[in-house]
């Protein structure tokens, strides 16, 4: 994660919240320092789930998410998800998401139901 992640999130979101750029404000707050944005974050996990599980042709129906650790500009993130459910009516997946920090603490965690289409 770098500053400019949260500045391109910034020209496309508008989220201009002060723990995102104010260093000062941030480090003041329960956060201790500048906080990369959620958006940004659980962005990696649009990646997972369209690229490796359940692959290309996938999107979210639905994401539950928790927002347990802070991520910071200069953290390495990771993506995963593991299959929970498989609809057998539907190409439809249920899978539990989670994205770690480089230091190993999980900083989101959640489910996902994912809808895959064939695009053969």
């Amino acid at each position: 994660m770098t500053r400019r992640d949260i500045e391109l999130f910034t020209e496309i979101s508008g989220d201009r919240n002060p723990l995102h750029y104010d260093v000062a404000r941030a480090t003041a707050s329960r956060f201790g320092g500048i906080v990369v944005q959620g958006g940004v974050t659980t962005a990696v996990l649009n990646a997972v789930v369209a690229e490796d599980l359940p692959g290309p042709g996938s999107v979210f129906l639905q994401l539950d998410v928790r927002f347990l650790a802070p991520v910071r500009p200069g953290d390495v993130i990771t993506g995963t998800v593991e299959v929970t459910a498989v609809r057998e009516d539907k190409p439809i997946t249920t899978v539990a998401v989670r994205v770690t920090r480089d230091d190993g603490v999980t900083a989101v965690s959640g489910t996902a139901v994912c809808y895959t289409e064939d695009l053969s």
